[in-house]
């Protein structure tokens, strides 16, 4: 009787990544978010501008209907807008106002002295002033870029 010896160095499995296979890795995901974050952010800023641009629109247009309904007379408050009258009409077909994309209240500027109303986001920070994400949104801005 004959025995056969098998050499288990050959069917031995490598367990486990080796520390070269794990930096290649590593590499490859950081390269890959330097290149993907910042397209994302700029998406993400682009979508917050859009959202705030179609809000200021539709309460613009709400304003409008509503000084044409009463005479050129223009609301003192936006929550005028969401008020329902005696017919149960609403210039907002909500029932609360919409907040920016960074969740604050848009301002609302009666006309003065000759102005137009004004419906203003103020960006990111919240605040007057700003550039980029921080920067301000309004109305009339809106209107004169358009032309």
């Amino acid at each position: 009787m004959k025995v056969i010896q098998v050499s288990h160095r050959n069917n031995r499995r490598a367990e486990g990544f080796s520390l070269a296979e794990l930096m290649v890795v590593i590499v490859i995901l950081g390269l890959l978010a330097t290149l993907v974050v910042p397209n994302v952010m700029k998406q993400l800023f682009t979508a917050n501008d859009a959202v705030a641009k179609n809000d200021i629109s539709a309460i613009s247009q709400a304003i409008t209907n509503y000084a044409i309904e009463h005479a050129g007379k223009y609301p003192e408050r936006l929550e005028e807008l969401i008020t329902a009258d005696e017919n149960g009409h609403k210039y907002l077909d909500r029932n609360s106002l919409p907040k920016d994309p960074w969740k604050n209240e848009y301002q609302y500027e009666p006309p003065q002295a000759g102005q137009p109303f004004k419906v203003i986001c103020y960006g990111r920070d919240g605040q007057p002033g700003g550039e980029g994400e921080d920067s301000d949104i309004d109305n009339v801005t809106m209107l004169e870029k358009s032309k």
